[in-house]
């Protein structure tokens, strides 16, 4: 996965990775011929005493240095632009990915797990592309072309290479083996703590409401002391990499040392070419660390691949149609013809036999207690869900087999946790309608009984919105999210328990302002107080995921029992009269 996933985001970025090999080659190259004319230097120049010699080979030698230099500047700069552009592409296909999917897919990740994945496990996967560029490439060069070099300097003395490599690489294999398992683990955990931050975050005034502030405190050093001890334990490991290391070289050097020091003696062996043997066996055993450092990084980047994978390969459960629908004749007429829907691992579906009609110009009204499916129902018709048995028909057609702008530009929703995006009033009122005019924004305002508070602001539509709208208070963030979705001028409006944060009076006239300005509407309200559906054409009442009564409010108040009683819980007998 880890290597798919890489070449997959590296593909369109091929050049930069020509540029990452030729100027590693380049450096490496002049990292490798460096020590042979030293050894030159020392063998043919100092020894003699030739000057010109000793200047004219320095010279080469500081040109070469010069090069390398350069190359080796050129070659991180093209890697760093290479990684950079992998990570921006890899969380944009994720982002697409993650607004693609439906509910379902959603919660089966689930939010924290999804942040994780975008940013620490792309951030991993990103570092790794930047090592690969500036270490992989030179290292085998390195470490064969040294090997090949320190070869032809002295044959006798390469049962040092032959012992000191497999040792260093069995020593650092040992290690990174432990090292796995722990990586997968803190990747689980640091999804663990955005789990835990982001349910306090949300749940503040809960959290104080409830005076649980100790309860939380608790819960999330637990998340993060799991999070720091996984990072300890592994840290300990990588701690012994280096010393590790550095004992092989170390040990390398000496044997080096004393057993070329005897081939000096007997004048098998050059002073120069003993130094030289012994730069090419620490440019080996570097370029074999490199090779480490790089294993160390693969295991946590592969952890990570796998979860963007998972991401990635995810399909949602909302199949658009290959030939969709791209026309409608009719005006906003919904059928439901013997719905079911059941969420995944269920053992009873939420929602069953469900049939009904809303026709263009009429309200149709959902009351039911909380839990009956009611907002199940409702996320039917734009597919945010799909449903698991029957059919949900748009003018005659099944949504499944429209045209999903087609779909959700016919349907305007006011979701029931009514969510505004940071910019302002106007940016948010524009979002299902860019080129919305003022007069447009400043009428949709009006019917969403939202103009004067709105006025009241001191810059009117230029107002700042914070993000989730937490500078407003509850009842006008619904009503902006009303606005929003009437300016979009949508022939089917969905109100989801929309209305639920006004007051009794203010429900009133927008229910009058809504009758008034949107009569050819298709409008299905969602309700849990009476008195915002007393008025609707027609009114379903849902019990355990079955419709058990529908009719005007008169009508269900004399015949079902289950909305009589509704009614009774909320107003009084003469008002209900």
């Amino acid at each position: 996965m880890l290597i798919s996933l890489i070449l997959r985001f590296l593909k369109p970025h091929w050049p930069l990775i020509v540029g990452v090999v030729v100027f590693q080659l380049a450096q490496s190259i002049a990292s490798l011929y460096l020590p042979s004319l030293n050894a030159d230097i020392i063998d043919k120049g100092i020894a003699t005493g030739d000057t010109n010699y000793i200047l004219g080979v320095g010279a080469v030698m500081l040109g070469i240095t010069l090069v390398q230099v350069a190359a080796a500047i050129t070659a991180v700069y093209f890697g760093a632009k290479a990684a950079m552009k992998v990570g921006r592409d890899m969380r944009g296909a994720i982002f697409q990915r993650v607004g693609e999917f439906s509910e379902r897919e959603v919660s089966k990740f689930g939010a924290p797990s999804l942040i994780t994945r975008t940013t620490n496990d792309v951030q991993q996967v990103q570092l790794l592309v930047l090592m690969t560029c500036t270490l992989l490439v030179s290292a085998p060069i390195l470490a064969i072309g040294g090997i090949i070099m320190a070869l032809q300097q002295d044959l006798e003395l390469s049962w040092i290479m032959v012992i000191a490599i497999p040792v260093l690489l069995l020593s650092i294999g040992l290690i990174i083996s432990r090292m796995v398992p722990l990586f997968r683990l803190m990747q689980t955990r640091i999804d663990t703590v955005n789990r835990v931050l982001r349910e306090q975050l949300a749940g503040i005034r809960v959290v104080r409401a409830f005076v649980r502030e100790g309860l939380e405190t608790e819960r999330f050093a637990k998340a993060n002391e799991d999070v720091t001890q996984t990072a300890i334990s592994a840290g300990r490991l990588f701690a012994l990499v280096f010393p590790v290391v550095l004992l092989i070289m170390n040990v390398s050097s000496v044997a080096v040392l004393w057993f070329g020091a005897f081939r000096i003696d007997d004048g098998s062996m050059q002073i120069g070419a003993l130094t030289a043997f012994l730069t090419y066996l620490i440019q080996i055993l570097m370029a074999v660390m490199m090779a480490t450092f790089m294993a160390i990084l693969i295991p946590r980047a592969a952890v990570s691949a796998d979860r963007i994978g998972q991401v990635l390969a995810t399909e949602t459960s909302v199949v658009l149609p290959e030939h969709p629908v791209t026309d409608l004749v009719g005006k906003g007429h919904i059928e439901l013809r013997d719905v079911e829907f059941t969420y995944p691992g269920a053992e009873h579906p939420v929602l069953r036999n469900i049939s009904f009609e809303a026709r263009p110009g009429q309200t149709t009204a959902i009351i039911g207690s909380t839990g009956a499916g009611k907002t199940t129902l409702v996320n039917l018709l734009p597919r945010l869900f799909d449903a698991t048995g029957g059919s949900v028909m748009l003018d005659g057609v099944d949504v499944k087999l429209l045209d999903a702008d087609l779909l959700w530009g016919r349907i305007g929703l006011v979701p029931q946790k009514a969510y505004l995006f940071s910019g302002t009033v106007a940016s948010n009122l524009r979002y299902g309608k860019p080129d919305a005019t003022d007069e447009e924004l400043w009428r949709a305002l009006e019917v969403a009984q939202a103009k004067e508070f709105v006025e009241a602001m001191p810059e009117g539509l230029e107002s700042p919105i914070a993000q989730g709208g937490t500078n407003v208070s509850g009842g006008q963030r619904q009503r902006l999210a009303i606005a929003r979705a009437l300016v979009k001028r949508s022939e089917i409006l969905v109100f989801d328990d929309s209305f639920s944060a006004l007051d009794t009076a203010t429900d009133a006239r927008l229910r009058r302002a809504l009758s008034r300005a949107e009569k050819a509407t298709t409008k299905i309200i969602v309700a849990q107080r009476v008195s915002t559906i007393v008025d609707a054409d027609q009114i379903l009442v849902i019990e355990d995921g079955e419709i058990v009564g529908r009719g005007t409010h008169d009508e269900l108040l004399a015949s079902n029992e289950t909305y009589a009683e509704i009614v009774d819980s909320q107003l009084k007998a003469e008002e209900a009269a």
